[in-house]
């Protein structure tokens, strides 16, 4: 190509450049992509370069170059904006953007705080190649004529562009082996396939998730049945209906953590009430307890609850499975008498809830319409907790017992802002705003949690009721580590301390049953929110020889100290494996043994794949929950 003809195309190889030079300062800068070596490093850094190379390179057809550089700042425009979005995204998430999230969209006119806390002014910076682009076509030569791109030269260019990929590729599978089919981490796939190819492969996962349901049978649950018949415990005989025909309430404890238990900020108390109830003689307390949850959050705490198994990785199954067949906690309930409910003073739309809902079989939401919102008694997303339990309890008397309901609390969400007649302690002053106001939100939500067991004893429904409570998903993320380092008196957060900092509160309170007395007080099994549903069921008497769950009864002689979280991470009596490496759990460093961790791996991929197929292909439609077998 002679120099007149390259000057007409100087736009895109700026273009791609300046998009390049941006991703990867963005990589470098915005996320946590821990490289471990120089090979990472490369492999990060000429990610990007295949997929602006085909992009841009489609510009190559358009004879004109009004016509091309439109395409060029259309596309520059949605990478911009694409780019920035996963930034605020993995700010709050520590995760990147699926498809199915995207189409959430009726939840983000209700984010409110949420979303501005996340933005910054610095954010400038994500737009300035899209700037430059537009700088470059106004100071660059550029033909303004029609002109041909000859065949051989696209052949050329688009040749190389497939060769870049292909190193690309061929890189990221000598540095990790079955990428793609061990995908349950985003931030793996990101760091060795770039987020725009990630972008494109997660496409390609949920074009074969609608094709899995579409093609799926019965004959596909045979393995699925193998695999839990195999891994069933046990009920204990000692617990097993120690809470038959009780009422049951299960509080989903909004972003709380468990290293706020029986701690303090600044000499002050945290959660005094929550810590009274672990030296309670008729609750028992875990805290080795993790939440399990993915990008669906509180929802997905709610998902995991009910049925025992895991959300999707891909979103929130409350969105991209609410039109699947499921064998609920509640449909159990229900089945054993009980009248089963949620209380959740939100829209009854907000995460799809009165779809799921009825998909889960629960027969009464009392959402926002059901409760007395006020603009004193409200903040952010809803009730405060403390009127939320008042009026919650109101709402429990007139319901026929024996009934199984939900609260879904909300006054520490993020970015844990509070009213001034709300802050009982004094805020952290670590000079991070987050983590500073979270423990006056912790704090806020144990006074609730009192208040509510002295309205269920003025109500007289807390003699003959099971109160369990679970801190749904975690609240400060790793985008707060030099914050949370300052208060757990480390010099950094690991990957081993971030793993452990899922760990989430788990209480089960039975009034008059001596059942921390009978069990220890405190559990320290290694345990999740898979576990609930087993656990629970047993302890009410309710079988569950024929439920297809991926827990166990944590009160089983059978119950393995192993549990697994959604991206893939998992935590032993033993180790801790994140970020592809194993840790011993004793002294938070990487095991001598580097192999220790490869029999869990192998174990933990399975369960995962086990439950996604279950949900992917919409397979309990094909079970007999009577029978336990596969419907004729």
């Amino acid at each position: 190509m002679d120099r007149k003809k390259l000057q007409r195309h100087t736009i895109i190889f700026v273009a791609i450049i300046v998009m390049w030079l941006q991703t990867y300062v963005t990589y470098r800068t915005s996320f946590k992509l821990d490289l471990e070596n120089f090979m990472q490093e490369i492999i990060l850094f000429i990610s990007p370069l295949a997929f602006l190379m085909f992009v841009y390179g489609i510009a190559l057809f358009f004879k004109t170059s009004k016509v091309r550089n439109r395409y060029i700042v259309v596309i520059s425009l949605f990478l911009t904006i694409l780019q920035y979005g996963n930034v605020v995204f993995y700010r709050f998430y520590s995760d990147f953007i699926t498809l199915p999230v995207l189409f959430q969209t009726n939840n983000f006119g209700d984010l409110g705080n949420s979303v501005t806390t996340l933005i910054k002014w610095s954010d400038i910076f994500y737009f300035t190649g899209l700037i430059l682009i537009l700088v470059a076509m106004k100071v660059l030569p550029h033909a303004t004529t029609r002109f041909e791109v000859n065949q051989p030269l696209r052949r050329t260019y688009f040749v190389f562009s497939l060769a870049v990929l292909l190193l690309n590729l061929g890189l990221a599978e000598i540095e990790r082996p079955q990428l793609l089919t061990r995908g349950f981490d985003r931030s793996i796939l990101v760091k060795n396939l770039g987020a725009y190819n990630y972008h494109l492969y997660d496409a390609f996962v949920q074009s074969k998730s609608h094709a899995q349901r579409a093609m799926a049978n019965g004959s596909e649950l045979t393995d699925v049945m193998n695999y839990v018949n195999a891994n069933q415990t046990t009920p204990n005989k000692d617990y097993y209906g120690i809470a038959k025909d009780r009422n049951v309430i299960i509080i989903s404890l909004e972003s709380m953590q468990d290293f706020v238990i029986n701690n303090k900020v600044n000499g002050q108390t945290i959660t005094p009430f929550l810590n009274s109830l672990t030296k309670d003689k008729d609750t028992l307390y875990y805290d080795n307890f993790y939440h399990q949850t993915g990008l669906g959050k509180t929802s997905d705490a709610e998902f995991i609850v009910e049925n025992s198994m895991f959300g999707t990785g891909r979103g929130a199954v409350f969105f991209t499975n609410s039109g699947n067949t499921y064998h609920s906690m509640a449909e159990q309930m229900n089945q054993a008498g009980y009248q089963t409910s949620v209380m959740h003073s939100n829209n009854k739309s907000f995460w799809n809830r009165d779809l799921m809902y009825d998909a889960l079989n629960i027969k009464k939401f009392y959402d926002v319409e059901s409760f007395n919102v006020t603009e004193q008694n409200s903040a952010n997303w809803g009730l405060k907790d403390i009127p939320f339990m008042e009026q919650s309890v109101e709402l429990m008397k007139d319901i026929k017992q024996p009934f199984y309901t939900r609260l879904l609390s909300l006054s520490n969400h993020f970015p844990f802002i509070s009213d001034d007649e709300d802050q009982f302690i004094k805020p952290y002053d670590s000079g991070d705003k987050t983590v500073d106001g979270y423990f006056q939100t912790v704090n806020y939500t144990d006074e609730a949690i009192k208040v509510l067991f002295q309205k269920l004893k003025d109500a007289g429904l807390y003699d003959n009721s099971i109160i369990v409570m679970y801190g749904d998903h975690y609240g400060i993320s790793e985008n707060h580590n030099s914050a949370m380092a300052k208060y757990l008196d480390k010099e950094s957060i690991t990957p081993f301390d971030s793993t452990k900092l899922q760990q989430v509160p788990f209480f089960i309170h039975a009034p008059g049953s001596d059942l921390g007395e009978k069990a220890g007080s405190t559990k320290h099994e290694v345990s999740g929110e898979i576990d609930i549903r087993p656990t629970l069921l047993h302890l009410l008497g309710i079988d569950t020889s024929h439920d297809l769950q991926f827990g166990s009864d944590l009160l089983s002689k059978d119950h393995e100290n192993f549990t697994i979280l959604r991206d893939g991470r998992f935590i032993t009596d033993q180790y801790v494996y994140t970020s592809e490496t194993c840790y011993d759990t004793k002294t938070g460093k990487p095991t001598k043994d580097a192999n220790a961790c490869q029999p869990y791996i192998k174990r933990a991929n399975e369960k995962l794949e086990m439950s996604d197929r279950i949900i992917n292909g919409d397979l309990m439609r094909f079970y007999n929950h009577e029978t336990g077998q596969v419907k004729e």
